[in-house]
């Protein structure tokens, strides 16, 4: 899979990020958490790309390299926003940068300064961009920000967090993220700390900002079903691996990978947004290993309850199996290579 398409804003190209682990004092680091391993991919312009996975996954270190929060770990990462190298910036054009992506974070009490009204935290990116010169212009862009995602002024202006809903406050993050008129956002798990009631609400709410400022969404979540409410394109990681990745209704409507098929297996069955999808007849095995030194093959090997003694030995690449349809597995791959029946027959996962 290319990290390049025509109408791409931003391209990430064999990104890893690996942390140091232990403490070595003045020795160099042993173990390394391999929290990214050589990933690449691509967001078109005013496209919505979610990213889905379990904790460990790596999800949350893709959108920090992306605002540059963290950087990678090797030199032939490379991360280009409008086909320009993010880690290869001078000072004005990293400004530029800060002001074209913006990142809304999981928890909006904790991202919200607590001596900060809601005027001072929205106005906080206007003034370090240096695109206000007085106080009028000022007020005007905070409240257009407020009128853009629907909060009442005389309600929450002059308020600090702890005075306001987690849903106004949830609001105010994405105000604070839209003043600057962003071209790309990455939201980590935007609606994870909301009540079910609100959910719907922030949502659509990235839907209408979509549509009326031409934004781009990196949207970051563990719930498939939200993931699918408001994405174009699904990306299925798995310890810092893309296990598949494509179209939405694709991906979910016929997944190919073991790990995405038991991904939809668990969403209650109540669950009337996935409902209609085919779901295996197996369950998830234990819990997401550690990323620290992996052992060789393919990550979800531990798991799999099809795995055999290649998965062992070989990471398999992403191959295309569908048009824009991605999987890194050895049995779709030898599936759709038609390679020896030996190697393929009873490892399919039963789909209900």
């Amino acid at each position: 899979m290319t990290a390049e398409h025509d109408g791409s804003i931003l391209s990430v190209e064999h990104l890893t990020v690996h942390f140091p682990y232990g403490n070595r004092l003045l020795l160099p680091p042993k173990d390394f958490v391999h929290a990214i391993d050589d990933i690449s991919f691509f967001v078109k312009r005013k496209e919505i790309v979610g990213i889905v996975g379990e904790s460990g996954s790596g999800k949350t270190t893709i959108g920090n390299v992306v605002v540059k929060l963290v950087r990678p770990s090797s030199a032939s990462s490379l991360v280009k926003f409008e086909n320009e190298d993010v880690f290869s910036q001078n000072l004005a054009q990293e400004r530029a940068y800060r002001r074209n992506v913006q990142m809304i974070f999981q928890d909006p009490y904790d991202s919200l300064n607590p001596r900060s009204r809601a005027v001072d935290a929205i106005s906080q990116p206007l003034i370090a961009q240096g695109l206000v010169r007085n106080g009028t212009g000022k007020m005007q862009m905070v409240t257009n920000a407020l009128k853009v995602v629907g909060l009442n002024l005389a309600e929450v202006l002059y308020k600090y967090p702890h005075q306001l809903s987690g849903g106004q406050r949830q609001r105010i993050a994405v105000a604070r993220a839209i003043v600057t008129r962003p071209k790309l956002i990455i939201a980590d798990e935007p609606v994870s700390m909301l009540d079910v009631s609100v959910r719907s609400e922030i949502l659509n709410l990235m839907l209408d900002l979509r549509r009326d400022l031409d934004l781009t969404w990196l949207f970051i979540s563990h719930d498939l079903a939200v993931t699918r409410y408001v994405s174009d394109r699904i990306m299925v990681i798995y310890l810092g691996r893309i296990m598949e990745t494509g179209p939405t209704e694709e991906i979910l409507g016929h997944p190919e990978h073991p790990y995405t098929q038991l991904l939809v297996a668990t969403v209650p069955a109540i669950d009337s947004a996935l409902e209609d999808y085919p779901r295996a007849k197996v369950k998830i095995r234990g819990e997401i290993p550690s990323g620290i030194n992996p052992a060789p093959g393919c990550r979800f090997q531990s798991r799999c309850p099809y795995a055999f003694e290649e998965c062992r030995k070989i990471d398999p690449p992403l191959i295309e199996v569908k048009p824009d349809h991605y999987v890194a597995c050895l049995l779709v791959r030898a599936e759709n290579l038609k390679g020896p029946e030996s190697a393929r027959s009873g490892h399919r996962i039963r789909m209900a």
